[in-house]
């Protein structure tokens, strides 16, 4: 059956998915990362046009990261537990990516309204700075969480085999979706047909994210139909009650993180273990909840943030300087890529963001803003490439080798972008952006993998029976450094901006933590073979 609905959740294996189905269930993610791309290319020039001090500007980034740091294993939790006729994770997706597309219509036209609603000028700066960053924060929000529940939804429909294709989809998606908004973003809409029709650039630009996400979004929602939780699968799959209920009990997902009386069942040989024997390294990155399985109701309760952090401060000691490289490597890369196109603007083609709208300072500005939208573009391209790049490169210097080279060949392409600002020779290096980005979403998950799978086979040797780490809870942990650096760059980065009074100190500031990151895999992070 190609709509899944004999499975049951954290039970049976679900059939087989076409090519097609596992296509359209990625393109949500060409969507996502097309207004991901959006936001991160015209954040800081829009929050600047609206008048927000330099001093402020990075605070913008402080509260989605907080929000997500604490709330996302509970409403992780609250998902696996949704008994809508819909399914466990569609109407969590519906709500998320409603609250997207009402955070970039705020973000894009909050100027635009209030300026058309407000006349006094210094009343309707403020109002315009609070409305597009309240759009900002919004966004975030509900980007990062959706992310969440689409792994999940994608792991609940498909069979192991399956998983790993869409996931590829997913990512192959991803990169395309993410080059494409920054082409968007780096045309010259304000002097086009549409510009004038729908009155600036930033309109333009809004109206191609709603529609891209919109149509994405809906086609993601009808791709794969979803079996909805506690439905008796009786009527739709004729296997067996006893393989129901001792596959039923395997549930080694994120919730168990602290399983005091593991339950190690017998299944006779004539029922086949449908456990995944494997995980899939990107699938898991950032997804806190991403599993075939169903937690069992106690293990879930006690999913929450407190539970999390203990489980993290008592992992082992390779783990947690894992999580420390993979909290430098994110600090370092937000750094940069959420101030580049500022960066380009005011630095490489000296314009003024604060400058009138109507002036030669103000458009230099914007033009530098665009060319830095096409650096990011060759960013998402060199991306996906070197994404390729690392199978070849991986049988000679291992995991720990692309792990230091990534931070090392990004921390030195910023260093020469920062020292010495050429428009050309910026474009060229932005290809290491791509480089730090693929490193970051892929080996320390795969580093992940390979520690497990040690752990495992000396469980084997001993013949321990006790419960292995969960996959999920060391992700979380990598998942929480990226928003842990986000809260850092966005406490600090506005202060040091302001104390050097220029932005290059952004470019030099992502460098230099990138270079210590590299000392650090070098000392700290043990190698696998």
């Amino acid at each position: 059956m190609d709509s899944g609905e004999g499975a049951v959740f954290g039970a049976v294996e679900p059939p087989r998915r076409s090519r097609g189905r596992l296509i359209l269930h990625g393109m949500v993610m060409f969507g996502r990362e097309f207004c991901y791309a959006v936001e991160a290319a015209f954040v800081t020039p829009v929050l600047l046009s609206v008048g927000l001090p330099r001093s402020l500007y990075s605070l913008v980034w402080l509260i989605s990261p907080i929000l997500g740091f604490l709330l996302q294993p509970i409403i992780g939790s609250a998902s696996d537990y949704c008994r809508s006729s819909w399914g466990r994770r569609r109407p969590y997706i519906l709500t998320l990516g409603v609250l997207m597309l009402l955070g970039i219509t705020l973000f894009l036209n909050g100027d635009a309204v209030i300026s058309a609603l407000v006349i006094d000028r210094s009343v309707r700066s403020i109002w315009a700075i609070v409305l597009v960053m309240f759009g900002v924060v919004l966004f975030d929000f509900a980007a990062d969480f959706i992310d969440g529940p689409i792994k999940a939804y994608l792991f609940d429909v498909c069979s192991h085999q399956d998983k790993e294709r869409g996931l590829h989809y997913h990512a192959l998606l991803t990169g395309l979706g993410g080059a494409f908004g920054y082409l968007v973003g780096a045309m010259d809409w304000g002097h086009s047909i549409m510009g004038q029709l729908l009155g600036s650039e930033y309109q333009v630009i809004y109206f191609f994210s709603a529609l891209t996400w919109s149509i994405f979004l809906t086609v993601h929602l009808f791709s794969i139909p979803e079996q909805p939780l506690g439905k008796d699968p009786s009527t739709f799959d004729p296997s067996p009650p006893s393989a129901l209920r001792l596959l039923g009990s395997h549930s080694n997902g994120y919730g168990a993180l602290a399983n005091k009386e593991p339950v190690s069942p017998v299944v006779p040989a004539s029922v086949p273990d449908l456990r995944p024997r494997s995980f899939s390294a990107l699938g898991e990155a950032n997804s806190v909840t991403s599993s075939a399985k169903q937690p069992n109701k106690e293990a879930q309760k006690r999913m929450t943030f407190r539970s999390m952090m203990k489980a993290i401060i008592n992992m082992p000691s390779h783990y947690r300087c894992l999580c420390v490289s993979h909290l430098l490597g994110w600090t370092a890369f937000l750094c940069n890529m959420l101030f580049f196109t500022d960066f380009m603007g005011q630095i490489v083609y000296n314009g003024d963001p604060y400058a009138d709208h109507n002036s030669t300072a103000y458009a230099t500005y914007e033009r530098g803003v665009e060319v830095g939208c096409w650096g990011l573009c060759i960013n998402a391209v060199s991306s996906a490439l070197y994404s390729y790049v690392q199978r070849f490169l991986l049988p000679y210097i291992g995991l720990k080798g692309l792990y230091f080279m990534g931070y090392f060949v990004f921390g030195m392409g910023t260093s020469l972008i920062g020292l010495f600002p050429n428009i050309i020779a910026t474009l060229i290096l932005c290809s290491v952006f791509g480089v730090m980005s693929s490193t970051l979403y892929t080996i320390p998950f795969n580093l992940i993998a390979e520690y497990q799978r040690e752990e495992e086979e000396l469980m084997k040797l001993g013949g321990s029976n006790g419960s292995q780490r969960g996959t999920g809870v060391d992700c979380a942990a990598l998942t929480c450094m990226v928003q842990l650096a986000q809260i850092i760059v966005g406490a600090g980065l506005g202060a040091l901006v302001n104390m050097a009074g220029s932005v290059i100190v952004v470019v030099l500031s992502a460098s230099t933590v990138s270079l210590l990151g590299c000392i650090f895999i070098a000392l700290f992070i043990r190698n696998v073979d």
